[in-house]
């Protein structure tokens, strides 16, 4: 057999009676993409169903859904962003991280590698587009101060889902919130070459790329640290048998069989988080103090106020 591992699982999926499950939804950040098979695999390997879980994922229609819906208890969990995450608390939205998908800066602000933008400082007097409102014209300000401009230096427009085409058409000289993994890779299918400029190395502290959020006056902890398990050993398989995991995903769904889904699975499976449900509780402190220093928040906020340990209890 092809995959004996999923047959197995789907053996163990099958002889697991439902009334033993806990249904936990979870909302995506975006459609489904690589940077989730950690869930969609937990899911196929019946992970899920070894932890007494029936987990359904939902995706968004709108890229700033996922913490409003999980904060009015609409879903369980959110995938979101860590910056995106203090935002939010500022914003008196009752959210905690309770785990972590990619622990590694995925964002950057791209350009056209042979158009007129060759330094940050080119930007000035052009456009730039942005896809979530709120965190990513924090992170554009930050980095444009980090090479001596101001945030009124370039015309800042919302673009949406249309990144890539909004860069190529011309509409915008260059987009931040593109993920490193999939616009560069876009860009080239498309015949032109992109050129990322890192946050991490424009004057912002590393953070946590995708995290997971729960509302923390309605969630079960014991059931999210079982799916946090779960997609640990998803990671682990994956980080383990690349190739093998990259036929299962791709498998789940026809629109994941692209050339762009396959090259950018080769820059997404290195960076998931093995320990998703550690807390680098310094990286937390740092960006809150970080976004207190730009003036984008009151700052404040202690670490419990952003994340709690799952696996310690649930408490704060």
């Amino acid at each position: 057999m092809k995959y004996p591992l999923a047959a197995l699982a789907l053996v163990a999926t099958t002889a697991l009676p439902a009334a033993a499950q806990d249904r936990l939804s979870v909302m995506l950040d975006w459609f489904v993409n690589p940077d989730h098979a950690p869930i969609i695999l937990a899911q196929e390997l019946g992970y899920f169903a070894d932890a007494g879980l029936d987990v359904e994922t939902v995706t968004p229609s709108d890229p700033n859904d996922p913490p409003r819906m999980v904060a009015a208890g609409r879903v369980d969990l959110a995938v979101s962003y860590q910056p995106q995450l203090h935002l939010s608390r500022h914003n008196d939205l009752p959210l905690r991280r309770v785990g972590t998908l990619i622990s590694t800066p995925l964002t950057c602000l791209v350009v056209l590698a042979d158009g007129p933008v060759q330094d940050m400082t080119d930007l000035k007097g052009g456009k730039v587009g942005f896809a979530v409102a709120g965190v990513q014209e924090v992170m554009l300000d930050a980095m444009l101060a980090h090479n001596g401009m101001e945030p009124d230096d370039v015309e800042q427009i919302n673009i949406g889902w249309s990144i890539s085409p909004a860069l190529m058409s011309g509409q915008v000289d260059g987009v931040i919130g593109a993920f490193r993994n999939f616009e560069l890779n876009q860009l080239q299918i498309e015949g032109s070459e992109g050129r990322c400029f890192y946050p991490e190395a424009e004057g912002i502290p590393a953070y946590d790329e995708l995290i997971y959020v729960a509302n923390p006056d309605r969630m079960d902890a014991q059931v999210i640290a079982r799916f946090l398990d779960a997609t640990e050993r998803a990671t682990g398989f994956i980080l383990n048998h690349p190739d093998q995991a990259w036929e299962i995903f791709a498998a789940t769904a026809a629109e994941l069989q692209t050339e762009l889904n396959t090259r950018a699975w080769g820059d997404t499976w290195p960076r998931f988080a093995t320990r998703p449900a550690a807390l680098d509780a310094g990286r937390y402190a740092r960006f809150e103090e970080f976004l207190a220093q730009r003036g984008a928040t009151a700052g404040g906020l202690s670490v419990a106020d952003l994340a709690v340990d799952v696996t310690a209890g649930g408490g704060e």
